[in-house]
């Protein structure tokens, strides 16, 4: 479901770069003559019964007698729904909620988007420390903050200080650390760490870190020591922000992520559940996860997906409270593919038989290469939602079983009858 530590990704492809708005602020309405509403995108471009029943019926053969404890969904690119069983039946997704906060995250936050690590001077001559969640926060970062916080070789041009220095660690309140619904099992685990602004190593150390502040705390008072200053740092509770005065106080450092296509890649390709969770948070703007998870519901609404039985829980998918659909799934894929950076949504996911969750998969077969998709597993579920491109243009599928006895068999053939182009002609 998840991978471990995450390494520094480099982008692997160039795409097409474009700015959008701010999270959920508003635009000034100017009094000019606007031109016509695009239509709608997503599921409401796609038919509302299935148009090939070639695809259908090789699919009920293949899903056999476990056909009820799955859910799937095949469309094309002109929003024709080419097969479809099950597909408004509200399923576990597992993993599959990470194409949710990838999908948000690209359209509310744009592809230059990075997470943001800064250390401030107040006033007073407080140092704060402040973080949007860097998967990639590491010990090599917090040994140069402390040497930027006693002055020396930082932008603020101080000599080394002789005084002992007050630093202020920004970090949200442990309830806020994990979604309510992961248990505990899972929350000792690395793939189940708590989710905090100031994260090192994802909060993962083998297994999770329990008490993310505390180590911080240590390490960071360590290597002050080390350089021969002293320090009292205390942490302040985030109340929705960093509590900064962006007129009074005074940024010394930051330091920034990888990129968008960077931290994509972590959800996507690797299925790493604190970046998901960080994008989730950051996309909606919110770090209350209610208010984030209602946020999340609002945003597929507006794109028009099928929000019957959909439920959003946490960014993941660890969480066995949220509830997706096949066909929400394909309609969100379909949105996507639509939309104005669909490039780098795409170049997010794992590849059949080449890369992350799926380079073991269909390797020499002639599905190597051709499918771009998320899996996700946890007990009794397995999922996997892409796309898949054929001789008759891309499919935009979902598969989600709960309680499936041999899902990568079912899955496999599953794509495989959906590249065949004579099943569904074009009209």
């Amino acid at each position: 479901m998840s991978a471990g530590r995450p390494l520094k990704l480099v982008a692997a492809l160039l795409v097409a770069s474009t700015t959008t708005a701010p999270v959920f602020a508003q635009e000034a309405i100017t009094a000019i003559a606007l031109p016509a509403a695009p239509p709608p995108l997503g599921l409401p471009t796609l038919q509302s019964s299935v148009s090939c029943a070639a695809l259908q019926q090789r699919l009920l053969s293949v899903l056999g007698a476990e056909s009820a404890v799955w859910s799937v969904t095949v469309a094309d690119a002109q929003g024709r729904l080419l097969a479809d069983v099950n597909g408004l039946i509200p399923r576990i997704p597992a993993s599959n909620q990470k194409l949710v906060s990838t999908a948000l995250a690209l359209d509310r936050l744009g592809p230059d988007y990075s997470l943001t690590t800064r250390l401030w001077r107040r006033p007073d001559g407080t140092l704060r420390l402040t973080g949007e969640g860097d998967p990639d926060f590491n010990v090599a970062q917090v040994r140069r903050f402390a040497m930027l916080a006693l002055g020396r070789g930082g932008s603020s041009g101080d000599s080394a200080r002789l005084q002992p220095l007050s630093i202020q660690l920004v970090e949200e309140p442990p309830q806020r650390w994990w979604p309510a619904g992961w248990i505990g099992a899972d929350r000792a685990e690395a793939y189940g760490a708590p989710i905090t602004r100031l994260a090192l190593t994802s909060n993962a150390q083998g297994m999770a870190v329990s008490n993310p502040p505390s180590r911080l705390q240590r390490l960071l008072d360590q290597e002050i020591k080390r350089q021969g200053g002293q320090a009292a740092i205390s942490l302040v509770p985030s109340t929705g922000g960093t509590g900064l005065d962006q007129n009074a106080d005074v940024l010394l450092h930051e330091e920034r992520s990888i990129g968008m296509h960077g931290l994509m890649s972590l959800a996507n390709t690797e299925s790493h559940n604190f970046t998901s969770e960080v994008l989730l948070r950051q996309g909606t703007g919110s770090w209350d996860l209610p208010q984030a998870r209602l946020r999340a519901m609002q945003w597929l609404a507006a794109q028009g997906i099928p929000m019957q039985g959909v439920r959003v829980v946490d960014g993941s998918g660890l969480d066995r409270g949220n509830r997706l659909t096949s066909r929400s799934l394909s309609a969100l894929l379909l949105r996507m593919a639509q939309h104005p950076l669909a490039n780098h949504y795409l170049a997010s996911m794992a590849i059949a038989g080449q890369r992350g969750t799926l380079r073991h998969l269909w390797q020499g077969t002639e599905l190597d290469g051709r499918f771009y998709g998320k899996t996700g597993t946890i007990s009794g579920v397995r999922s996997i939602s892409g796309v898949l491109n054929t001789a008759a243009g891309p499919r935009y599928i979902s598969m989600i079983s709960n309680g499936a006895g041999s899902p990568n068999s079912t899955i496999g053939g599953i794509l495989r009858q959906s590249l065949k182009p004579e099943l569904c002609p074009a009209t």
